[in-house]
């Protein structure tokens, strides 16, 4: 599942790959911001965590778990 966070006063995003379903990211944000917790953690596919100030947090956007792909396709004439 990937997670664009976007933080205030700041140009770029941050994006987690994440196993975390849709429902868990929503809720582990919403207990965050609810419970007035100072930090936002999620853990990447990789084992990484990533935290995020909770008060610096712009908006969530939590996107599905399907993979684009590009391809090139060659074109018969």
């Amino acid at each position: 599942m990937e997670v664009r966070i976007g933080v205030q006063n700041v140009t770029r995003e941050i994006v987690v790959d994440t196993k975390a379903s849709a429902e868990e990211i929503e809720k582990t944000v919403a207990e965050a911001i609810e419970k007035s917790k100072p930090l936002l953690s999620l853990t990447d596919r990789r084992e990484k965590k990533v935290v995020v100030p909770v008060a610096s947090i712009g908006y969530v956007e939590i996107g599905s778990d399907t993979k684009q792909t590009v391809g090139f396709a060659a074109v018969a004439e």
